[in-house]
């Protein structure tokens, strides 16, 4: 964070917790596009939705390193779980390692693969807060295949909705930017979407928070 208005939010926001400072520093120093991770301000943020919520299932689609994970977990019911989905069996380490130390490796489920090959095995859940923060041209893909296992009432969560900048309608697309494209079609459809009730927030690369509606609304 370098612009003075994250700045000032980031030193007016709870302190970010000591392993998930060490977490922060070491994705900068190992991993490749560091910034994928959600950080403090959003970190906290997730934080306090998840204790606002007390979910007993929490679903993550699109794990990295793991801060977001831990930062959702903190929010648990006494018998809640988090099942998290990884495409990238190279990150399984770092991920077990952090859910180790956190002491919740008993309450995290990590699967490797495509989160639309893994979601099948998991039908029998009822998921009380979802994230998603994967491949962006996969957000439609990924909110379709979970919004009906949601419960009423319960919360869908999608990172990286201002994708840059690029999804605002003065922006240029450059020739062949079907990601810019897919993310401006995915937000356009949620923000009319019946089942769900919309608020966009312009934090960091934007956050799309999504309640689902108690009731179907009367054709």
């Amino acid at each position: 964070m370098t612009d003075p208005l994250d700045l000032y939010a980031e030193s007016h926001t709870a302190p970010e917790p000591p392993l998930l400072a060490r977490l922060t520093r070491e994705t900068h120093l190992q991993l490749l596009m560091p910034r994928m991770s959600s950080g403090h301000v959003q970190g906290r943020l997730l934080s306090m939705l998840s204790h606002l919520v007390q979910p007993r299932r929490i679903l993550e689609i699109g794990t990295f390193c793991g801060y977001a994970t831990l930062c959702l977990a903190e929010g648990l019911a006494p018998d809640g779980v988090l099942h998290t989905i990884e495409i990238d069996p190279e990150k399984e380490a770092r991920i077990r390692r952090y859910v180790a130390a956190a002491g919740i490796t008993e309450r995290v489920t990590l699967h490797i693969g495509a989160a639309l090959d893994v979601l099948p095995g998991l039908v029998d859940e009822v998921w009380d807060l979802v994230f998603i923060d994967a491949d962006k041209r996969g957000n439609d893909a990924y909110f379709e295949a979970v919004i009906n296992e949601v419960r009423p009432g319960g919360l869908l969560i999608v990172d990286n909705v201002l994708w840059g900048g690029k999804v605002l309608p003065a922006h240029e697309l450059k020739a062949g930017d079907k990601d810019t494209l897919l993310v401006r079609a995915f937000n356009d459809k949620v923000a009319r979407d019946p089942r769900v009730e919309p608020v966009f927030l312009p934090l960091r690369d934007g956050l799309l928070l999504l309640r689902k509606v108690v009731s179907e609304p009367q054709v």
